[in-house]
Order: C-alpha cells, then structure tokens, then sequence
C-alpha cells in the first residue's frame, strides 16, 4: 500500500502530459466496468473523446514514484448541469475518476478524493456531487463510506444504465 505522502496529484499539463497515455489509463481503470457490461465513456472512449470531455473542467492527475496511476476530473459549480441536482448554483461534480487497476484498494482513491473535496471548497461549492451506475454497487459503497448520498436517478442517453447521482455536503 503506498504511503499518501508517496502521491502527488496536480492538475493535467498539455505540455508536459500525454492525452494517449491519461486516456488508456481510463481504459483499463475502466475495464472492470465493462466487464460487468456497463458502457462508461471512459470504457471505450478514444483521446480525442478524453481531450473534449477535460477541455472546460479540471482534469487532475495523481502520480506514484513518477508514474501516472489515477486521474479524476471536475466541473466548478454552475458548470455541471445536465440534472436537476447537477443544476443547482453550489454543486460542482467530479467524473472520469480512475486509478490504475492493479493499484484500486491501495489506498490512492482516498486522498484523490480528499484533494478534489478541499479543491471543491475552496472554489465555493456546498456540495460535490458524482454519479455511476446503479448496478455498480462496490462504488456506490463506497461513495457511502466517504460520506456520499442518494439524491436521485439519470438516465443519460449515451450508456446503457441508469445512474444514481451521489452528492456530499462539503459545509459541515
């Protein structure tokens, strides 16, 4: 299990980070998803698919002894949208958040989610909020365990499962 010291997370560079690279690394984090039959985008989407969806929010990458092991992206509030929840003026929303699969249960997802949560408040939201799939049971358990709730049902149109949207109150 790595130390969370040993993690550095930072915000994706064009310059210095590959697009191919962050892409194939939501592939494969993505993959057990497919396995269960849910099409993500992030199960089959191409670079050009990652580099538009990242293009106005803050894709943030994590980072173990110099390799790229995890990556999530966030949408400021009054930028998320799509839902009545997402809709709200204080909720911001996350997406594409993936850790190497080999790597899952080692302790990284954590302080990537820490990281996102204190962004979050510090650019002014009340709440975070995510969705995944209803089906996707591990992670909503998850979600739960870091103190996420139900706050209603999607059906988006490009996959092939209905979503619950979780949200966490980050005022209190």
């Amino acid at each position: 299990m790595p130390s969370n010291s040993s993690i550095t997370i930072r915000r994706f560079d064009p310059a210095i980070d590959s697009i191919e690279e962050l892409t194939l690394l939501l592939n494969r984090a993505y993959k057990i998803l497919a396995d269960m039959g849910l099409r993500y985008w992030a199960t089959w989407q191409g670079p050009d698919v990652t580099a538009e969806r990242i293009k106005d929010r803050h894709c943030f990458v994590a980072f173990l002894e110099g390799r790229l092991v995890g990556t999530i992206t966030y949408s400021p509030p009054n930028k998320t949208g799509r839902s009545p929840w997402y809709d709200k003026p204080d909720v911001a929303g996350i997406g594409q958040f993936g850790v190497e699969p080999e790597l899952q249960r080692s302790g990284i997802g954590l302080p990537m989610m820490k990281f996102i949560e204190e962004h979050a408040r510090q650019d002014g939201a009340g709440e975070l909020a995510l969705d995944t799939a209803e089906t996707a049971t591990h992670l909503i358990g998850w979600y739960e365990r870091l103190g996420y709730r139900f706050i209603e049902h999607i059906q988006w149109e490009q996959v092939n499962y209905r979503s619950v949207i979780m949200s966490k109150s980050l005022t209190g």
